[in-house]
């Protein structure tokens, strides 16, 4: 049976008033765990400042975890290599696993995950990207978390917030029933702008002509996978595999036998830390938004049914997962793109494909514009110029009309097309680190984030390791 669709005439019911119970009060309160949070709560306490975080499920990492948005995605510039034929290919510049532009927090995470048997560094062989265990992922945030002294609270849902006084209140559905936090400045890291447009931030959502936003993905792990089978079969077909993506004689084989029908291309895989392990990231739900219940149901629904034509159809025909099954997927599908609050200023698609650079920079990024076919299957992929990193400024974290609350991750500003760049976890670390260091300097001088020098956040950001060349 299909999810409850949403009512054509739903009636409105008047709730009565109700009290909550103020838990706690602190300097900076970050909402959310994912990336974006935990560099957050990072950056703030390493700042000096008294730091809760909230999560709403019972463990940290946001999209990494919850959803197995794995690895992380290349943070490293790339350079122009000619082959002896002729052709061009796009790699890493310099030496090793190229010039890493995204640093401090995610740098600290990356090297306590590896050391835990939980990642591989960033190489030529990952394709330089950092596959990830998500459960060892949950610890180490964790561990990060306690060595820092930032306190936290899960099984927490951030429903509201208000202002009172000069500090900001948000109130949080739980178990115990509802509860307040109170602090003097709040970090959204919800990745869809929640607090930020509860408080009156304006943002846009989607595309400029249709406000079609890209599709949204249920990750999954398959185990039992033969590599090695499946590397001879690649190397028996070199035109269909290419990097990470393919399979496309296959597909169509399956699809003319009835076998899958899916919206997407391609199959798209991505290597774990474990041998005989993959991550698939290959189903696709357009039109649905995820800041929407009755679309937030109908994905999962059909995303789950799609990993299970996935699962059959990698068994049945594609050499080397014909013992494989699926051990894990997604607590919940994937969003890609919800609500891009408006900011100070504003990113656009010309500022990454120039590598703009701005003088308030809090960040950087490398990774290209990769925007899924909103409407169905194809996906548009533009790279930066050769060596070059764009800057994301200051400006991007600052919602207009709202005080004391700054945004972070993938709900910053910028335009839709922009958005597809910014929007990866290492990139959504780098910018809550940065949120996180200006809302302690707010709370320490007692002033709004707006009013807190640029030049003082750049400062604590570079003491605090992140990589702002050229800003010093």
């Amino acid at each position: 049976m299909p999810p409850l669709t949403r009512p054509d005439n739903p009636g409105l019911i008047s709730l009565p008033p109700r009290t909550a119970q103020l838990a706690a009060e602190t300097d900076v309160l970050v909402v959310g765990g994912g990336p974006a949070g935990l560099g957050a709560a990072l950056g703030a306490a390493n700042a000096g400042a008294g730091v809760i975080l909230t999560e709403r499920y019972g463990f940290l990492g946001g999209n990494a975890t919850a959803a197995l948005v794995m690895p992380l995605m290349s943070f490293h510039t790339q350079s122009l290599r000619r082959e002896k034929k002729g052709a061009t290919t796009l790699l890493p510049t310099d030496h090793g696993p190229g010039e890493p532009v995204v640093a401090g927090a995610l740098t600290t995470l990356l090297e306590r995950l590896v050391r835990e048997g939980g990642a591989l560094s960033p190489s030529l062989q990952t394709g330089y990207v950092v596959p990830f265990d998500p459960e060892v992922f949950k610890l180490v945030a964790l561990d990060l978390l306690d060595e820092a002294g930032v306190r936290f609270l899960f099984h927490a849902f951030a429903s509201d917030i208000i202002s009172d006084h000069g500090v900001r209140e948000v109130v949080f559905e739980t178990k115990s029933g509802p509860i307040v936090i109170r602090a003097r400045v709040v970090i959204d890291c919800t990745g869809d702008g929640d607090m930020a447009a509860r408080a009156g931030a304006p943002y846009e959502i989607g595309r400029e002509d249709d406000g079609l936003v890209q599709p949204m993905t249920l990750m999954f792990r398959l185990t039992e996978f033969d590599h090695t089978e499946f590397a001879a079969y690649v190397k028996q077909h070199p035109d269909q595999w290419r990097g990470v993506h393919g399979l496309w004689d296959l597909i169509r084989k399956a699809a003319a036998d009835g076998q899958l029908q899916l919206p997407r291309e391609d199959m798209l895989f991505f290597a774990t830390p474990h041998e005989r392990e993959v991550s698939v990231n290959s189903t696709r739900v357009t039109r649905v938004l995820g800041t929407d219940v009755w679309d937030l149901s109908y994905a999962e629904w059909a995303s789950r049914r799609q990993m299970r034509q996935i699962g059959a159809f990698l068994k049945r025909y594609v050499p080397g997962f014909e013992r494989a099954y699926v051990v894990q997927s997604g607590v919940n599908i994937g969003v890609r793109e919800t609500r891009r609050i408006l900011g100070d200023y504003q990113i656009t698609v010309e500022d990454i494909l120039q590598a703009r650079k701005f003088p308030d920079v809090i960040a950087r990024s490398t990774y290209p514009v990769d925007i899924h076919n909103p409407e169905g299957s194809g996906t548009l992929l533009k790279r930066l110029p050769p060596g070059e990193a764009y800057d994301i400024p200051l400006r991007c974290l600052l919602a207009r009309d709202v005080e004391d609350v700054l945004v972070a991750g993938r709900c910053i500003s910028g335009t839709h097309e922009a958005h597809s760049s910014y929007r990866v976890m290492p990139v959504s670390m780098a910018t809550g680190q940065a949120a996180g260091v200006c809302a302690a300097l707010a709370a320490r001088l007692g002033k709004p984030p707006r009013a807190v020098p640029v030049s003082d956040v750049q400062t604590e950001l570079t003491r605090q390791g992140a990589n702002l060349r050229g800003t010093q």
